[in-house]
C-alpha cells in the first residue's frame, strides 16, 4: 500500500503497551506521524522512535487542550489530518477505503470523514447495546476540524460536509479492569461537571452542536441533552435497561455483562452520584 498525504497526530502518556500496535497500524499508509507525549517515564518514546522522529513534548492540561495545542502549533506537513489515542488501530478495511478516496480525489465541499469504533474488551468485540456504530470525526481538511472544549468525551469538530466510512477504528478500551474502573472514576468527574454546566456548554461555539436530524454526532449530543433531561439516578438505571435489553447487549456474552454495567450503569450512576454530591455541597435540592 501507497503512503496518502495524510499526518496522523497520536497523543501518549506511558502507552509502551500500545503505542507499537498504534503506529504499526499507520506505517506505510500515513505519510507523517506525530506523537504528541505528555511526560512519560516509561518506554513510550523509545518504541515511538521506531515509527517516527516526529516526537514533541507538551504538558498536559485536558484531552481537548493537547489536541488543540498540536493543531495549533505544530508544523503539519500534509492539507488532511488524522486524530487517534495510542491505544487505537487503524482497521486495514479503513485505510483502503481513505485510500480509495484520496486515489480518486476528494470534493471540494468534503472537510472531513466519519468512522465508528470497534470496542474491544477483555478479548470480545462489544457489538451491540446501541455501542456499535458510534461514528466520531477522525479526519479532517486543515483549518476546518479542532476538538470541542469539553473536561470528557470530546470530539472533534468538522466544519462541513463528512463523509461516513464504512471501516473502523479499532479501540481497544483496557488491559485490567483495575485501569478500567480507576479511569472511569476520574472521567466521572469531568463528565459530571460538565453536565452541571451543560446548558452553558451547549450555547457556546467550541462543542458539537445537538441536532435530531443533524449527523451522527450531532444526534447523540441530542440525545445527551435529552438523557440529563430525566430524573438524577433513574436515567442511569433506565439506561442499562435500554441498552442491555432493549438494545439486545446480553447478547455480547460474559464480557459484554461486565462492559455494559460498568460502562453503562456504574458509570452512569457514578456520574449522578457526583452531581448530587456537588448539588448538596451547593444547597440545591434535586
Amino acid at each position: 500500500m501507497s503512503q496518502i498525504p495524510l499526518s496522523v497526530i497520536v497523543l501518549t502518556y506511558n502507552e509502551e503497551k500500545n503505542i507499537e500496535t498504534c503506529l504499526g497500524s499507520l506505517k506505510d499508509w500515513a505519510a507523517e506521524i506525530i506523537v504528541v507525549d505528555s511526560g512519560s517515564t516509561d518506554n513510550t518514546i523509545n518504541l515511538a522512535k521506531k515509527f517516527t522522529e516526529n516526537i514533541y513534548s507538551h504538558p498536559f492540561e485536558n484531552y481537548s487542550a493537547q489536541r488543540n495545542w498540536a493543531l495549533q502549533n505544530i508544523a503539519i506537513g500534509n492539507d488532511w489530518i488524522m486524530n487517534i489515542d495510542a491505544d487505537h488501530e487503524v482497521s486495514q478495511t479503513l485505510k483502503d477505503e481513505v485510500s480509495a478516496h484520496f486515489e480518486k480525489g476528494i470534493p471540494d465541499n468534503i472537510k472531513g470523514f466519519m468512522a465508528s469504533r470497534k470496542t474491544m474488551f477483555m478479548g470480545r468485540w462489544v457489538k451491540r447495546g446501541g455501542h456499535y456504530p458510534i461514528y466520531q470525526g477522525v479526519i479532517f481538511k486543515k483549518g476546518f476540524g479542532y476538538c470541542e472544549d469539553k473536561l470528557y468525551d470530546q470530539h472533534f469538530v468538522i466544519e462541513g460536509e463528512s463523509i461516513l466510512l464504512k471501516g473502523d477504528i479499532i479501540d481497544t478500551i483496557t488491559d485490567t479492569l483495575t485501569n478500567f474502573t480507576e479511569r472511569h472514576n476520574k472521567w466521572a468527574t469531568l463528565e459530571a461537571i460538565d453536565a452541571i454546566n451543560l446548558t452553558a456548554q451547549q450555547d457556546g461555539t467550541n462543542t458539537i452542536k445537538p441536532d435530531k436530524n443533524g449527523n451522527p454526532m450531532e444526534q447523540r449530543r441530542y440525545l445527551r441533552l435529552r438523557y440529563y433531561s430525566m430524573p438524577i439516578f433513574w436515567r442511569s438505571i433506565s439506561y442499562f435497561l435500554y441498552r442491555y435489553f432493549f438494545k439486545l447487549g446480553f447478547l455480547d456474552g460474559k464480557q459484554g455483562l461486565i462492559f455494559h454495567f460498568l460502562q453503562g450503569f456504574w458509570f452512569r450512576f457514578l456520574v449522578d452520584a457526583k452531581i448530587f454530591e456537588e448539588n448538596l455541597k451547593k444547597g440545591k435540592k434535586d
